[in-house]
């Protein structure tokens, strides 16, 4: 997907602000331990919990994600995906915000609709109750202007080489072209403006 300033694509609605850069001092771990360090890391499961799966395309974030939700008690995946439409530029960070976002800080459950990319058209509602963990994962999930007061973050690497090669088996050689000209360098730039890496709690390298 593509990634530009927010605001280009909010057809109408107003812009999300601009949030001061948080900066951390990140860990960097092996694929096999993350789980096992998503654990070890988690505050009280009393309330809302947030967990941040960031990274580029085809770096192996949504296995992972499953795999914290699947350990963590209670915690429900949401995927950035669900938030994406081809006639959109990027993905919908405002409808992110107003049906996750707003009502779980307000301490109301959260009701989202999943948007089914290939059809352009609305699919399932989904609920997310109050109080458990929330595991988000996707291409800029934790990008700062969504204002998510997270709890932990990671950012799951992969060589552009084995993202290419995920990407191709995963998608078809027929989408090459957007990948290259398209979602990868969009992805660069958001590397490059906010440096994910720098705020994240934990760094994942993904193996081949």
């Amino acid at each position: 997907m593509e990634y530009p300033e927010l605001g280009q694509a909010n057809h109408g609605r107003p812009a999300l602000p601009d949030v001061p850069e948080v900066r951390r001092s990140p860990v960097r771990i092996e694929r096999s331990e993350a789980v096992a360090a998503v654990l070890s890391r988690l505050p009280s499961l009393s309330r809302t919990v947030w967990i941040g799966v960031d990274g580029k395309g085809a770096s192996g974030k949504t296995t992972l994600a499953q795999e914290i939700a699947a350990a963590v008690p209670r915690a429900v995946l949401v995927s950035i995906d669900d938030f994406a439409r081809p006639d959109l530029t990027g993905w919908d960070r405002e409808r992110f915000v107003a049906q996750i976002r707003q009502p779980l800080l307000a301490g109301r459950p959260a009701h989202y609709q999943r948007w089914d990319f290939a059809t352009n058209r609305g699919a399932d509602w989904r609920q997310v109750p109050t109080g458990v963990p929330v595991v988000v994962e996707g291409v800029s999930a934790t990008d700062v202007r969504l204002e998510v007061p997270w709890d932990l973050t990671l950012w799951v690497e992969a060589s552009p080489e084995v993202r290419l090669r995920r990407a191709t088996e995963r998608d078809g050689p027929e989408m090459l072209e957007r990948w290259l000209t398209d979602w990868m360098p969009s992805e660069d730039e958001y590397e490059r403006t906010q440096q994910p890496q720098q705020r994240v709690d934990l760094i994942i390298q993904t193996a081949d």
